[in-house]
């Protein structure tokens, strides 16, 4: 008997996934059923995650594992978007696993690898899967850009903020420290680094870092948004193949809405910051900003 794995992804959503999974598992017991030397011995999924890389699908490693450990002698699969919908993963992991005489059969698409021509028909769809790839994630950031022109916020909470559908609110329960963070820079002179001490000493928490530090204060202390402000795009993905966040350093256009939401700091004081800020990074002509 032939020992036949079969790959889906499935959607986040738990009752849509529990469906999915029962309805492909009958799929795929009634495809093998058609085969009397064929044994399905398991199904392995992911949960909505992207298909143009394997490097973050648990199920397809595991996969994959299995069969290079012997496990598995043939994989079967709805379609070749559904394995893999970046060219390079998909040829390299069918010539891995046919190395070790385990073939894959791409059910819809009607290629299996250990044909003579499988390759080339798996390298023409799979090219065709990565470009259909690129075109939604090109719909995806111009329909994001709209968004973000019309002053949609795209982002987490962040000290003294919370962002909730796309909205900006101010956080009484900690606006005041980042308060007290400008007024003692600016007003009382103090460095990032005495401010980060006093905080730490005072029993405050940072929203996201460990602990206090100067460059945390700096952070905040330079951004826009506690005067009111909105830059958005200070992150891109440059690749849609490898989802990676990247600094914006110019690559692509900010997003800048003037008074967008309520202020923490009033602009008379943020000006004074910004002032205060480039006045002591010229007396650190040593220092990187």
């Amino acid at each position: 008997m032939q020992k036949i794995a079969a790959y889906c992804r499935v959607s986040t959503d738990k009752g849509e996934q529990a469906q999915s999974l029962a309805s492909q598992q009958r799929y795929f017991d009634k495809y093998i059923r058609q085969h009397s030397d064929w044994e399905l011995v398991n199904v392995y999924f992911d949960e909505g995650i992207s298909g143009t890389q394997t490097r973050k699908r648990a199920g397809f490693n595991r996969m994959i594992d299995d069969a290079m450990d012997g496990k598995i002698d043939l994989i079967l699969t709805k379609e070749v978007s559904r394995f893999a919908r970046n060219t390079v993963d998909a040829l390299a992991y069918t010539r891995m696993l046919r190395e070790r005489r385990v073939g894959v059969i791409f059910i819809l698409d009607n290629i299996d690898t250990r044909d003579c021509d499988g390759e080339l028909r798996l390298t023409l769809m799979a090219s065709l899967a990565q470009e259909e790839s690129r075109k939604i994630s090109e719909r995806v950031k111009w329909g994001q850009l709209r968004r973000m022109e019309q002053g949609v916020v795209f982002g987490r909470d962040l000290l003294g903020y919370t962002v909730q559908n796309g909205q900006i609110f101010i956080n009484d329960a900690e606006s005041h420290i980042v308060r007290r963070i400008f007024h003692k820079y600016t007003e009382e002179g103090k460095s990032a680094r005495r401010i980060a001490a006093e905080l730490l000493e005072e029993g405050f928490t940072p929203k996201y870092a460990a602990r206090w530090s100067p460059g945390v204060i700096i952070k905040i202390l330079r951004n826009e948004k506690y005067v009111g402000d909105l830059c958005q795009k200070k992150t891109i993905t440059p690749d849609y193949l490898t989802h990676r966040k990247a600094s914006n350093h110019g690559e692509e256009e900010f997003i800048f809405i003037k008074n967008h939401h309520p202020p923490i700091i009033d602009r008379e004081l943020w000006e004074r910051t910004q002032a205060e800020l480039a006045r002591r990074a010229r007396r650190r002509p040593g220092k990187t900003r």
